[in-house]
């Protein structure tokens, strides 16, 4: 299938693979290439198949989600984790993101939101819930680490684009709130990585909230 989103699907039970794989295949352009019961098995399973994403559940015997997630970012490969979760955002939200999964999403909105986050994810882009700015704020703006120092590093423009895309908004959003095209925030996207030593655009959120650059609200 030319040009399909292609998704690796974890989760050890194989009714809700099977209800998962039935929505993603009646969408166009998507492709479930694998499915795996473990974590262990999932890490096999990206290396073989190198996905552009690979929906993650949790909780898992054996090594878990969480593990996981960490292995797979670790891989440096263009597969992108979008956790899909019975738990609440406020239980692993947290533990998630500094595993370097770029998406989270509870079970009981899969129906809804499922094929959206996986178009987001699948960008390279990050997709949260609307609360996670505030449930990631209060996370990190009480802890010893901070990355306030390294904002003198970027532009104005740069740290614009670095808030709204920790905010969650795609590079056509980005565009249209500065007035440039999508390809100029693309630009400015890879320049702050580059300045900042970060490999995985996941990161960019951490750093935006460790920095002090987004707010609460």
């Amino acid at each position: 299938m030319n040009n399909a989103i292609q998704i690796l699907l974890v989760d050890d039970h194989q009714m809700f693979r099977a209800g998962i794989r039935a929505l993603i295949d009646a969408q166009d352009r998507f492709e479930v290439v694998g499915e795996a019961s473990s974590g262990d098995e999932a890490v096999d399973r990206v290396r073989e198949l190198k996905p552009h994403v690979v929906i993650m559940d949790l909780a898992m015997p054996g090594s878990n989600g969480l593990e996981a997630t960490r292995r797979i970012s670790a891989l440096g490969l263009e597969t992108h984790v979008l956790v899909l979760t019975v738990h609440a955002e406020e239980e692993y939200l947290v533990p998630v993101v500094e595993a370097g999964a770029s998406g989270y999403l509870t079970k009981t909105s899969a129906d809804t939101d499922l094929i959206e986050a996986i178009r987001v994810v699948a960008r390279g882009q990050v997709f949260l819930p609307p609360t996670a700015a505030t449930l990631l704020l209060r996370r990190y703006k009480d802890t010893e680490g901070d990355d306030s120092a390294g904002l003198k590093d970027l532009s104005s423009r740069e740290q614009e684009v670095l808030a709204l895309t920790a905010e969650g908004f795609s590079s056509r959003e980005i565009g249209e709130k500065l007035f440039i095209s999508p390809k100029t925030v693309d630009t400015y996207r890879s320049r702050i990585m580059d300045k900042l030593g970060l490999s995985h655009r996941s990161e960019l959120v951490r750093f935006a909230l460790r920095s002090g650059l987004l707010k609460e609200v």
